[in-house]
């Protein structure tokens, strides 16, 4: 603490010389060098710059720190010249693990199974051969991205048609024809009318929402709907069953809801029911219907599986209904709300990143040795 009377001691000047100043300007100006190592050349550069009165306050003004923490730089660079900005090692107990061990679990990790007749390696499994503790396991594996116990499914499509199929769609929906509307087509079969055993407990403080395991059944419904990928509304139908019959009377229900002035470009998938002989012969006698097929196996071409993506997680997953008439009303309330403020989806990906990607990823599989 300063005592009052007495004048604080006076700063040695500091002074630089031309090579000192030289690399801390270079380390002031260096993209690659740490943020703390530039803002402490820069702190030195300034303290040798200022000769005023207070020469510690003025430096900090400039630099936007603390008076103490210009005053710890300019000591530690006069006590050690540009290696006294380097930080101090810290305290701690020495590394127990080598870089031996570390690139023989990662090796391991990556070219082994797992223990015995185990399918992968567990932090458990993998401590017992390589004799680390479990928590090393886990650091290391931290470190390097390793998640042992995930696997992902995949699907490649065996259309001949893939590529001419995606550069179709694709191309729709990143440069849609002028005076047309494009819709993304699809059914969602099989929706259950599901109640709980129990009514739900609502969510409290520090407690989720709750539901019963179990449920009882109540019948299905198939919903058949048409994604406007320019506004983002929906136009939908409930049916009963899953036929061509249906695919025919929601086709119906698109052509007296859309303009008669405007063509019509639906993508689908290749079901069986988007291409018998009486759907054929109606789009025959409707020519402003364009339908384009997505490959195979490739529904994520479809923006329809989007949408119902959100009809799933914010009305489906977590509702109950005792009968299929209450399950219908519901949802097709969730669509009239979902109609007054619509959400267009943006499809970003052109067709020549989605074929590059599929290129790449085929090129993994063939030589994984599986």
């Amino acid at each position: 603490m300063k005592r009052s009377g007495v004048p604080s001691p006076k700063l040695v000047p500091l002074l630089l010389s031309d090579a000192e100043r030289k690399s801390l300007e270079a380390l002031v100006r260096k993209r690659t060098a740490s943020q703390s190592l530039a803002l402490r050349a820069r702190i030195v550069l300034a303290c040798a710059e200022e000769s005023g009165v207070a020469p510690l306050t003025a430096v900090a003004a400039r630099t936007g720190v603390s008076r103490e923490m210009v005053r710890k730089w300019r000591v530690r660079f006069m006590a050690g010249g540009l290696g006294g900005l380097a930080d101090v090692p810290r305290p701690g107990a020495p590394r127990k693990i080598s870089d031996e061990q570390v690139e023989v679990l990662v090796t391991r990790t990556l070219t082994e199974r797992g223990r015995g007749q185990d399918t992968h390696w567990s932090t458990r499994s993998m401590a017992a051969e390589t004799g680390l503790s479990q928590s090393s396991v886990s650091r290391i594996w931290r470190a390097f991205g390793l998640k042992p116990h995930v696997v992902e499914t995949w699907k490649l499509s065996a259309d001949p048609e893939f590529i001419a199929k995606v550069r179709d769609v694709v191309g729709l929906y990143m440069s849609p024809p002028e005076h047309a509307l494009v819709l993304a087509v699809d059914e969602k079969s099989q929706i259950q009318a599901l109640d709980r055993t129990a009514p739900c407990l609502p969510i409290l403080p520090t407690t989720p929402a709750r539901m019963t395991h179990d449920y009882v059944r109540h019948g299905t419904t198939s919903l058949f709907a048409a994604y406007d990928l320019a506004s983002g509304s929906v136009i939908a139908q409930h049916y009963r069953r899953h036929r061509h019959q249906e695919f025919l009377r929601f086709l119906k229900l698109i052509d007296s809801a859309v303009p008669r002035d405007l063509d019509l470009h639906l993508v689908l998938d290749n079901y069986a029911t988007h291409k018998t002989p009486a759907i054929r012969e109606w789009l025959v006698r409707h020519p402003r219907f364009h339908l384009h097929f997505t490959p195979t196996s490739s529904s994520w071409l479809n923006l329809v599986e989007r949408w119902f993506a959100e009809l799933t997680s914010r009305k489906l997953r977590r509702s109950a209904h005792r009968s299929v008439t209450e399950l219908e009303a519901d949802i097709r309330t969730w669509i009239n709300e979902w109609n007054k403020d619509p959400r267009p989806f943006a499809w970003t990906k052109s067709a020549d990143d989605i074929l590059e990607t599929v290129a790449q990823y085929c090129q993994r599989v063939a030589g994984s040795g599986h």
